[in-house]
């Protein structure tokens, strides 16, 4: 089909799915925090759109949630009831006591029956090398942005989401996250002020403060990158301590000599990550045997303030679909429900 008229050229465009409409968690009334019986905040848990050109695509993901109140039948009221004070009116003044004398209720009729929180979020779905393919792919990032409690609502403080992770090692990880420099200026946290800055690295212990040296994280020794297939795990481990500052120990096929550890001429690496990239696209990990990682966020994880902490569980070809874990995933080959129209 063409998909613009004044475009000559035909293209194959993967039919979108129907849009995906369920009921929300339950949660307390105006509560922003964690829903249901579960440490978790609100989240959808989504398939990625799956494109057999193999090409890169950039892709929206719209949200949006209805509230609507119980004073009338939303299935008969329209626009046509609209300014009819006899259907429900702006503060309503009730003789509620029997005497005359009334009390005004707080109604906006602009906010009975309405949709909130119209969100559109842009992302780009890269093509997979053929060891991805009929993989699912698991999605560890980062959610939260720069601030206290306070200052972050109605988002949170920085946080690894799935902060526990349980997957099989018939399954692939992303580990990767986004940031930027344009936070508010007077938010609290560490390093540069409107900065995002994130790492991740392996540690003994959740109730502790401090990370395993490189030379230490033995957990990166049975894992393989699919999308830097040079790496050793300690390279591996070195990109994600560094956010992609120094991409590997020595070069390789995905990293730049300038880039390494210990052949690049760079300046070093700041303390508090501020010369480090906000974003980081990481790596998509292969892990040969089972076992398991705890690990944390070296510049955000500040004791009593906040806690940017996480625990990855990886056994023999289990199943995450009952695991509970919130990352998103998608798999190669096959119709996803996240399917998107292809531009």
């Amino acid at each position: 089909m063409k998909l613009r008229s004044d475009d000559a050229k035909s293209r194959c465009v993967v039919q979108a799915p129907e849009i995906t409409c369920k009921a929300g968690p339950i949660s307390r009334v105006n509560h922003l925090g964690n829903t249901g019986n579960s440490n978790n905040a609100s989240r959808l848990i989504m398939d990625m759109p799956y494109f057999p050109s193999g090409q890169s695509k950039r892709c929206v993901m719209r949200v949006r949630y209805n509230i609507t109140t119980g004073d009338y039948d939303p299935w008969k009221t329209d626009k046509s009831s609209n300014k009819k004070d006899d259907v429900i009116e702006n503060d309503p003044q009730v003789d509620v006591l029997g005497n005359g004398e009334k009390l005004t209720l707080a109604i906006n009729t602009a906010q009975t029956g309405r949709v909130f929180q119209d969100r559109s979020h842009a992302y780009i779905v890269l093509p997979r090398t053929a060891k991805m393919a009929g993989k699912v792919i698991q999605n560890l990032n980062v959610r939260g942005r720069r601030g206290n409690l306070v200052q972050t609502i109605p988002a949170v403080e920085y946080d690894f989401v799935p902060d526990r992770l349980v997957m099989g090692t018939n399954e692939l990880l992303h580990i990767q996250w986004t940031g930027s420099n344009s936070n508010d200026k007077n938010n609290n946290g560490e390093g540069s002020a409107g900065t995002d800055r994130h790492n991740l690295m392996q540690m003994s212990s959740l109730a502790a403060s401090y990370p395993n040296k490189i030379s230490e994280a033995d957990f990166w020794n049975d894992v393989e990158s699919l999308t830097d297939p040079d790496a050793s795990g300690k390279d591996i481990a070195i990109g994600l301590a560094s956010s992609g500052y120094y991409c590997a120990e020595k070069a390789t096929g995905a990293c730049p000599k300038a880039n390494s550890l210990k052949q690049n001429s760079k300046s070093s690496i700041s303390g508090t990550l501020d010369n480090v990239p906000a974003s980081f696209f990481g790596h998509v990990l292969k892990f040969k045997k089972a076992g398991s990682m705890k690990y944390m966020c070296t510049r955000n994880n500040s004791f009593s303030n906040r806690s940017q902490k996480g625990v990855l569980y990886v056994s023999d070809n289990a199943s995450s679909a009952s695991s509970g874990s919130s990352s998103r995933k998608g798999r190669r080959g096959r119709k996803n429900r996240g399917q998107m129209a292809e531009e």
